[in-house]
């Protein structure tokens, strides 16, 4: 549900040239199952999609139901899966309403920047609400700090955020530090783990998901 077409990219392929992709399933014109990528990735499906998802997000504004597209996009495929991540834009618009609508558990990634904090305590006050009154089954399981650079703001932020959030949300630890490594990844078509493994930021992302899967 990423207009900027980052899930695809980072498995090799040109997002801008795709022929079906998240919109066309979102209007409704084709079922997931036909745009579904099968093993990108060993035991890894993915559902690209890239920048005409923008677009289609301006259409649903007009559609009725148009909080629900994704949950009834997902329901003839939900059983294949153990896990099915919905990786959102960057804001609170109908695209990750949507997301919420049929989530279950809601991880938050954060940079370590206080900007970045504000901004996740009004997604959790949305998660809060959509739950009070449409998804009764919604959790936040916790907060991943990311992008994190060995300075004094950096440090100050986690602090802060463990403070005023921590009662609230878990705080995976450890936070993700910043490297070239992964944008060095990112233009190569390949996840972290295939470039740099042994990575402190790759190391923390698997420890996360370890966590995750034992938390689910």
């Amino acid at each position: 549900m990423d207009p900027q077409g980052h899930v695809a990219e980072h498995f090799g392929l040109v997002a801008d040239q795709l022929q079906t992709e998240m919109s066309d399933v979102i209007e409704g014109s084709h079922p997931i199952a036909e745009m579904i990528i099968p093993n990108i990735r060993p035991n890894l499906d993915i559902a690209p999609s890239n920048i005409r998802l923008a677009d289609m997000e301006l259409t649903l504004v007009n559609l009725r139901f148009r909080e629900f597209k994704l949950q009834r996009a997902l329901e003839p495929v939900i059983i294949r899966y153990d896990y099915i991540l919905i990786d959102c834009p960057p804001n609170l618009g109908l695209l990750t309403v949507n997301a919420l609508m049929v989530a279950k558990q809601v991880i938050i990634p954060m940079a370590t920047e206080y900007a970045s904090m504000l901004g996740v305590s009004l997604l959790i006050n949305t998660i809060q609400a959509i739950r009070q009154e449409a998804n009764p089954d919604l959790e936040v399981i916790g907060i991943v700090h990311t992008r994190n650079k060995h300075t004094i703001h950096a440090r100050e932020v986690i602090e802060r955020t463990k403070d005023e959030l921590g009662s609230q949300v878990r705080i995976f630890e450890p936070p993700v530090n910043e490297s070239t490594r992964f944008t060095e990844a990112f233009g190569m078509g390949k996840t972290v783990f295939e470039v740099a493994p042994d990575l402190p930021g790759a190391l923390a992302y698997r420890k996360i998901a370890e966590e995750v899967v034992r938390y689910g």
